[in-house]
């Protein structure tokens, strides 16, 4: 008799194969393109270099899915935090 285990990490991402559901359906999106392609080529340079870019696109996924901070270009926060009144008149 099979015993299956509980599931307790529910407010973690769903995965399939390794990637969030957004990246998955990406993915697919691009399998079937590349099918397409594939379908109306006569070229075997075009078959293998779909597979290739394909192949790319799988690992450039898994890798952002695992460090989403890859793409961060601005820090989110300040380097300063200060209640001080920012205004142009001197006191002094």
């Amino acid at each position: 008799m099979k015993k299956y285990e509980v599931y307790k990490n529910i407010r973690k991402r769903a995965m399939i194969f390794g990637l969030p559901v957004s990246m998955f359906a990406l993915m697919m999106i691009a399998v079937i393109a590349s099918l397409l392609v594939i379908i109306f080529s006569f070229s075997f340079v075009i078959i293998i270099g779909v597979l290739a870019f394909n192949a790319a696109l799988y690992i450039a996924l898994t890798r952002f899915a695992h460090n989403p901070r890859l793409f961060e270009f601005s820090k989110v926060f300040p380097k300063i935090i200060s209640n001080k009144k920012s205004t142009a008149l001197d006191y002094e």
